[in-house]
């Protein structure tokens, strides 16, 4: 069985998207702002054509080089989709025991008087992420998939509970929902 001498997969930039290749980075630019993501496998190999961008291996692709591609075509869509709609998660604060009070103070979330405890809770927010606190919704927006989905997994985990039956306080704050990137 012989193997294909090229695979490659092609993703469209759509109007409004300034896309440019440098030293095998992709720097994306859009109305939401501009990402750049490095891309370093030797064998597979990234050129734009017009008004897409061609991410291909010609040098006998295997599986590793196969799945890189799916990869990579997957990363350059989630930063088109970021930098033209971006992204968005919202959260729910939800308690039936002690209420529980959220703020922000530069690029930490604070949570106090979760389930009673004197010492507030703390969740690291990354950098270009922004968070609004509406009442008990948390809404997390950004450019980046990656900075925003952590940012709100950061504030979700630091709401665990310990040292309690998990059936009885449910207190937290929880994602509820997750929007954006399609441009």
């Amino acid at each position: 069985m012989t193997e294909p001498k090229e695979i490659k997969e092609e993703v469209r930039i759509p109007a409004g998207v300034e896309l440019t290749i440098q030293d095998r980075t992709v720097h994306v630019k859009g109305s939401k702002g501009s990402l750049s993501r490095k891309f370093s496998h030797p064998k597979v190999t990234l050129a734009k054509q017009d008004t897409s961008l061609i991410i291909s291996c010609k040098q006998s692709p295997h599986r590793k080089e196969k799945a890189l591609i799916g990869t990579y075509a997957a990363h350059v869509r989630n930063m088109i989709g970021g930098v033209t709609t971006g992204y968005e998660y919202k959260l729910k604060t939800v308690y039936s025991h002690f209420p529980i009070k959220n703020s922000t103070d530069g690029n930490t979330f604070i949570i106090q008087n979760f389930l009673g405890e004197r010492s507030p809770r703390k969740a690291v927010v990354l950098d270009g992420v922004k968070v609004a606190i509406q009442g008990d919704f948390i809404t997390v927006t950004g450019a980046d998939i990656e900075k925003v989905g952590q940012t709100a997994a950061n504030i979700e985990r630091a709401t665990r509970v310990k040292k309690r039956d998990v059936r009885v306080f449910q207190d937290g704050i929880y994602i509820i929902s997750q929007e954006g990137g399609k441009p």
